[in-house]
């Protein structure tokens, strides 16, 4: 009985060329399945992280034009916080309340006879910081006055005016009038005037119910 032989040797030279064929076209796609496999595998992470990073940079752009929109509006409201301390503060400030009072003043032209500053008057949010004034004057240095303290920046209401014309100019000018030489008219006349300039400041909540008083001096 005859044996059969398998092996390269039994093999024709087709057979053995085809067969080593076959076996580099085993071995390039085993290596095409494992090499292609890992690169694709690492252009995929790669593309997941450059998404991930792109994300994390919209976002950081998004913070970042939201921060500078924050600082905008943190100092536009300083801004306003700084123009509302001068019209309102949230201290009676009588020594820069008297000395815009003395400015008006002395641009105006009148006296300042005396000052005197008064309680403090709480309201449900602020409280009025009122200072009782006697001031000397031509009526029509008077009228500026009023007119100048009506241009400072913090809020001032004059009340309670009270105007007392020299009896002396009273006859003076009644002679110049008759006299005819005397245009001006009231505007000569010497007055004294007592009122009172009330500020105004805003409440702290470290403030009693807005029944915190002060006093101050005359001079």
């Amino acid at each position: 009985m005859a044996s059969l032989k398998f092996g390269k040797d039994s093999l024709s030279l087709p057979g053995k060329l085809a067969l080593g064929a076959l076996f580099m076209v085993m071995v390039a796609a085993a290596y095409f399945v494992f090499l292609y496999g890992e690169v694709e595998g690492n252009i995929s992470a790669q593309e997941q992280l450059r998404q991930v990073k792109t994300g994390e940079l919209d976002a950081a752009n998004d913070a970042l034009a939201a921060y500078n929109k924050d600082l905008t509006e943190l100092e536009r409201r300083k801004q306003l916080a700084r123009q509302q301390q001068k019209i309102l503060p949230d201290e009676s400030e009588t020594p820069s309340f008297l000395s815009k009072l003395q400015t008006a003043a002395t641009v105006s032209g009148i006296k300042l006879v005396s000052w005197e500053p008064q309680d403090e008057a709480g309201e449900a949010f602020y409280a009025r910081v009122p200072m009782l004034l006697k001031i000397q004057g031509k009526f029509h240095q008077i009228a500026k006055f009023f007119h100048g303290v009506g241009q400072i920046d913090r809020i001032i209401n004059m009340e309670n005016i009270a105007i007392k014309a020299d009896p002396n100019d009273l006859r003076a000018r009644a002679q110049s009038v008759e006299a005819s030489s005397n245009p001006q008219g009231d505007e000569a006349v010497n007055v004294e005037v007592q009122c009172l300039a009330t500020a105004f400041r805003a409440l702290k909540q470290t403030d009693d119910g807005g029944k915190k008083r002060r006093r101050g001096g005359k001079r």
